[in-house]
Formats: C-alpha cells, structure tokens, sequence
C-alpha cells in the first residue's frame, strides 16, 4: 500500500535572501561519503569524517565493527587542515549526516566546533553533538518525508533510507536503531565508536535530493551514503512507528520534487542497489562513492582505484554516465548542462594529495 508522505518547508535563517539561485554546484568528494557540495551562498559538508579510527580498535559483530576495544576521540588536528584548506567557516554553513556511523559522524561535532555551522540528520547525529556541547538548538533532527528550502530557488529533499547489510548477517549495523539520549563520554572526551556502541546507524539512513532552479536552468541531484538491496522495499519500523520504505520513500520526494529524473546519483550500494534505483530516478550519471575502505589513513588517499564491473555495464545498458573519482578531494561542477571536471589542485597540494 502507498505510503503518502507530506512535506514541508523548512527556512534555514531568519533573513530573506534576495540574490537569484545559483546556476550550478561545485561538488567534492573528500574520501569515504563525505562531500562538499558549494552551492552558491550554500555552502554544505556531507557525513565528513577525517579521523580515521584503527580498525584494531574494533571487534565483534557481523562485520567486526560493532564494539570497541577503547574509546577515541575525533582528530581534531586533521580536521581543522582539512577545514582551513577549503576555505575555512565560509565553506561550511550546513552539516549534514546521512547516517550516524562513525565514518559518517564521528567528526560532526569537530566540524559544527570549528565552523559554527547548523547540522540536519538523524535523531542520533543531533544526540552525538549535543554529547560533545554543542547546543541543541543547532541541531535539527529529521525523520524523512522533510522538504527544506535553503534559500529561493533551492530545495533539498529529506527520504527515510536503509542502511548496506542484511538482518540476518550483520544485525546491528544493518537495523534501524537511534540513539534514545546522548552519549556519555569518558573524562578525556572520547567515545566508543562501535555501531552496537555510541555510534548506531540512526534509524537506518537519510538520502537527501536536492533541486535547484537557477537563472540558467533546472538541475537536481540525489545523495545517498549507503543502501541495502535486501529491504529497499520494505517498511523502516521504529517502536512501532513506520517510516516508509525506502524505494516508496524516494518515488514521493522524486514527485513532491517535480523531477521525473536527476542529473546526477551520488552513492553506493552496487549493481543490486542500482538495479532497483535506476528505474525510480532515472539519473543521467553517477559518481561513486564509500567504495575506498574506512580505515587507512586520510592523507594516504584512496588504498586502491575504484572498480565495478557489474554495476558499470548496468550503468552502461541504462545509458549512465559514470564518473569515476581518482583522488579525494576530486571536483566536478554540475549545471543545467550536466557534470563536467573541475581543477582542484591548489587544495589537494595543499594536503599532500598528487
């Protein structure tokens, strides 16, 4: 049965902007999910985990990332050269999290620290900042089914979405679970960073589809950091509440947008994923992303190049353009005339990147 979903407008600041919207979006990918996506006087910091956390750390669970065998803290110095390198509080106005892991928000709260920056995710996200003090009034959870207009002429979609995994594999990385308080740090700060631990997924995910229409022309893109072709069609259930299932999810946000496809799919999940998403969304090309590991070192870039065979020639039968990221901190612009390359060696020089 379809599930109606009603949204509504949400303005981010108390002033009237005037200025015509933006007639494209500069989008990075700075390793793992975390992209940047500077869009006019949007400028947004997806997921945008730095730290990376040994994986001797963890132990347990289906993928053996569920516990912790001490808590960490957030790597505060790498996150501020990373945040001074790309321009420092002008390039972060808006935090987003997809989901509430801790390759997705362990660094959240450094970021929303150091930039001053309002943050949207899950309930869980907003629990974890409030944690390490930042108020809670910056933080502004969302549930799916949320339509926020960042300024005139901008849209950006909130869907309900499912986590990579299956139930009955790898349970607590896989199921929906929030967090029902903040967590509680140890003297010095730091926190477990498990996902049976203070870092759960957030109820499964949020993908995030935005609009723009410029003086140039309309152009759309859907975000997405994770997704399981096991349960995109089945309902998100929390304490008895039902959240929709994810495909129906994005069909309501695709026409409450008015889109019948997108210029561009960020995301992971594979062929299978891409198999049912493709016929929904219909996206002219897509950008993988999450594809290059979670534990090695930042500044040693990607540990190996991407790959994809199946999902590439499914890409190919439905006439996709693939892009293919090469090094973190890779850009690319999008317009009304679809996704072109952009130069952005001043800033990868600038972190050691080739």
């Amino acid at each position: 049965m379809f599930r109606k979903i009603c949204f509504f407008v949400a303005a981010l600041g108390a002033t009237p902007l005037v200025h015509a919207a933006p007639d494209h979006v500069d989008i990075t990918w700075m390793s793992i999910a975390n992209m940047h996506f500077a869009l006019g006087r949007q400028q947004i910091l997806a997921d945008g985990y730095i730290t990376r956390i040994p994986q001797e750390v963890f132990f347990g669970g289906g993928t053996g990332v569920a516990s912790t065998r001490q808590p960490m803290k957030p790597d505060l110095a790498a996150v501020t050269e990373v945040f001074d390198a790309i321009g420092g509080k002008s390039a972060v106005k808006l935090l987003l999290t997809g989901h509430s892991h801790f390759d997705h928000s362990f660094d959240t709260a450094t970021w929303a620290g150091l930039s001053g920056a309002r943050i949207i995710g899950s309930p869980t996200t907003c629990f974890q900042v409030r944690a390490s003090k930042i108020p809670a009034r910056r933080c502004t959870p969302v549930f799916g089914g949320e339509k926020f207009t960042l300024e005139p002429g901008v849209d950006m979609y909130v869907i309900r979405w499912n986590h990579s995994g299956d139930p009955a594999k790898n349970a607590e990385q896989h199921d929906a679970v929030e967090l029902r308080g903040p967590p509680e740090p140890d003297a010095t700060g730091a926190f477990r960073a498990g996902v049976a631990e203070d870092f759960p997924n957030g109820g499964g995910n949020r993908a995030y589809l935005f609009k723009v229409t410029g003086p140039r022309g309309q152009f759309s893109w859907l975000f997405q950091d994770s997704a399981s072709a096991v349960d995109l069609s089945v309902p998100i259930v929390i304490d008895g509440r039902n959240f929709g299932a994810p495909l129906e999810n994005l069909r309501a946000a695709m026409q409450a947008a008015g889109l019948a496809s997108v210029d561009l799919w960020i995301a992971t999940g594979g062929r299978d994923v891409a198999a049912l998403v493709l016929p929904v969304i219909k996206p002219k090309a897509y950008l993988p992303v999450h594809w290059d590991g979670l534990f090695g070192p930042f500044k040693a870039g990607p540990p190996q190049p991407y790959s994809d065979a199946p999902l590439a020639a499914l890409l190919e039968e439905n006439g996709v353009r693939r892009i293919v990221p090469v090094q973190y901190m890779d850009r690319w612009r999008l317009d009304a005339n679809g996704v072109q390359p952009l130069d952005n060696d001043k800033i990868k020089r600038q972190l050691g990147f080739r």
